[in-house]
């Protein structure tokens, strides 16, 4: 007997007699078939425990952007819908592409890595934003982008590509060494821009090399290695007469998480209204438009790096206990999916994505709730900002990607 197939349909009814002649399918049997056949193709293409969680918080997100928007001059909604569209179209252009293919490009993305370090630097195009570089103003158009946020999928392609080759089983120190100075070249160079990229882009990559195989034995005195180098970095950035590696207000942020008296007008005081913003939330909220921190003033930057706060004000512990759901289904439907293929490029990417994802959401909240230090991280999906809102989107697609060629790639 030729074995079943799990995606047929079968009937119970008793057998009719064959006749003789090549008999025509009866016409509800055509019919049932030309409408199961689309649902269980697209089933088969796109996974819907990655897409729905990933639109839903796209449209908490837009629903975020126009209440702050109400209150808040620069908290742009048809700008932020820009952002989706093109970032919805993106994530259909790389769902279409077999993302194996970039595996073999290594090379190719370092250096989109080091164009796009460079671009902020090139005159005409460099945008400052509140006292901060790091973008770009397209001519002619008025887009303004920022290019490190770009990186972090770049990075996170690059070092996947450089660690499948092992096979998921690094064999040598040198070769873990080599993948951690690797990963050093991007991150070094965007602690020059974006602190908190910085950290994100470490995060995500060194999740990769840590789950392509390498051994407790190295990985440990790594990070040992990894909180002496911080804490030298930070003692000469505080220190007269000492190189100050780290800018004054990357310095301040970090102080005043320990002691917020010390900037009680600056990042001290954002991060005491941002904690009242989301204490005042309650339990249910106080409703949609009517986040009296961020409505009145008191809460900067609400719309970007406190978006949780501001959501948390209107939506109160049940509506963030609801986004955190949403954020769980999206991270482990995807964690889930890295389990279930095989090809060791795309585990790989799946465990960086994942990193990204979870290191942006983990220091977000903390930094609004006074457990994390102030990094300037947005909140995935959520946060003002076109550009991560279409590299977000497009980190959704290349899961996609993943899911749509799984079973080419086992």
């Amino acid at each position: 007997m030729k074995k079943l197939q799990s995606n047929q349909k079968y009937s119970f009814t008793a057998p009719a007699k064959r006749s003789k002649g090549r008999r025509k399918p009866s016409l509800s049997k055509s019919v049932y078939k030309m409408a199961a056949t689309p649902r269980s193709a697209l089933n088969a293409k796109l996974s819907l425990s990655i897409g729905l969680p990933a639109l839903f918080l796209t449209i908490v997100g837009l629903i975020t952007v126009y209440s702050a928007s109400l209150t808040i001059e620069d908290a742009s909604l048809p700008r932020q819908l820009i952002g989706v569209a093109f970032g919805l179209i993106a994530a259909g252009i790389m769902w279409r592409f077999d993302y194996r293919n970039l595996s073999d490009m290594t090379t190719a993305l370092l250096i989109a890595d080091l164009i796009l370090f460079v671009l902020p630097l090139i005159p005409g195009l460099s945008y400052s934003a509140k006292g901060m570089a790091g973008w770009i103003s397209i001519p002619f158009i008025g887009l303004r982008l920022q290019p490190s946020e770009v990186m972090k999928l770049v990075t996170i392609f690059y070092i996947a590509g450089l660690a499948c080759k092992y096979n998921g089983n690094i064999r040598s120190l040198d070769a873990y060494v080599k993948l951690c100075i690797q990963l050093l070249i991007p991150v070094v160079l965007l602690m020059t821009q974006d602190l908190g990229t910085s950290l994100i882009v470490l995060v995500a990559g060194a999740a990769i090399i840590i789950c392509a195989g390498s051994k407790k034995e190295w990985v440990i005195p790594t990070l040992v290695l990894l909180v002496v180098v911080v804490a030298i970095v930070v003692f000469c950035s505080v220190t007269p007469g000492l190189p100050h590696i780290l800018h004054d207000y990357q310095i301040k942020r970090l102080l005043v998480f320990v002691d917020p008296s010390i900037d009680p007008s600056g990042d001290g005081y954002n991060l005491k209204q941002a904690t009242i913003a989301v204490g005042s939330g309650g339990f249910l909220g106080k409703g949609l438009g009517h986040a009296t921190q961020a409505g009145q003033g008191f809460l900067p930057e609400a719309h970007t790096d406190f978006a949780f706060a501001l959501f948390a004000e209107q939506f109160g512990f049940l509506g963030s206990m609801i986004l955190l759901a949403l954020y769980a289904w999206l991270i482990f439907s995807t964690i889930r999916l890295a389990f279930e293929i095989e090809d060791v490029f795309g585990k790989l990417v799946l465990v960086g994505i994942v990193g990204m994802w979870s290191f942006q959401i983990l220091e977000n909240i903390g930094m609004c709730m006074g457990i994390m230090p102030i990094t300037g991280i947005p909140l995935p999906f959520i946060s003002y900002g076109a550009t991560s809102m279409v590299v977000q989107l497009f980190s959704v697609g290349v899961v996609e990607s993943v899911y749509r060629h799984r079973k080419k790639a086992a």
